[in-house]
């Protein structure tokens, strides 16, 4: 399927008004049952990007991969950022996404002026100026590049980690639900790369003793069973 290729167009609106340097975030693993929520943060400059660079759910597991060389020398910056499950447990999605997004930004060699954040809500807050595009991993190069990068990372974390619970098929899903990641948590409950709060362990009864409490401040979205 054709798409739009993503521009500069949001990050010359913010030089324009006085950003000198501008960082592109993107998260992934927010809907996931298991595993970190990893922020990629990338700055890109207004050159012209890598041929097919896109959101990186638009893109094949083997485009994303031979991508990340090429975005890893084409980019000035970038860095990632995490949440363990425990953190987000223990802080809600809203705010563990925060702490991966400053971990991100506080490791990249460069301190920018502005960022753009994917989405329509704003979980990072000042001190950074913050302007949010819906579908920004689509239409904005920077965020396109940290997409890329966030996403191949974790998934190849992901697969490391299923090394060692291969029931789960962390390689294939990725931690996010799947028939065989439902299977194995009723069969063998969730592993410690579980997210014990999210809303799949209220229909494995028989691991309700696991469960933790939910954080209420909480307005992150958590996906249910669906059996």
């Amino acid at each position: 399927m054709p798409y739009d290729p993503p521009t500069h167009s949001v990050e010359r609106s913010l030089r324009r008004a006085g950003a000198r340097l501008v960082v592109g975030l993107d998260e992934v693993g927010r809907g996931a049952w298991a595993g970190p929520v990893m922020v990629g943060a990338a700055v890109t400059g207004l050159r012209r990007p890598p041929e097919g660079l896109t959101d990186s759910k638009l893109l094949t597991e083997r485009r994303r991969e031979a991508l990340v060389p090429i975005l890893e020398d084409w980019v000035t910056a970038y860095a990632l950022g995490a949440a363990s499950p425990q953190e987000c447990d223990e802080l809600g999605m809203t705010a563990a996404l925060r702490l991966a997004a400053v971990r991100a930004l506080e490791a990249l060699p460069v301190e920018p002026d502005a960022v753009i954040l994917d989405g329509k809500h704003d979980y990072l807050g000042g001190p950074w100026r913050v302007r949010t595009v819906i579908k920004g991993d689509q239409s904005c190069v920077c965020v396109s590049a940290a997409s890329v990068l966030a996403k191949v990372r974790r998934d190849a974390l992901m697969a490391e980690l299923g090394l060692d619970h291969p029931a789960f098929a962390f390689e294939e899903n990725a931690g996010y639900p799947s028939p065989t990641h439902r299977a194995a948590l009723e069969e063998l409950g969730p592993t410690e790369h579980h997210r014990l709060s999210w809303a799949f362990m209220d229909a494995l009864p028989r691991w309700s003793h696991l469960k933790r409490q939910r954080t209420p401040i909480d307005t992150g979205e958590q996906l249910s069973l669906g059996f």
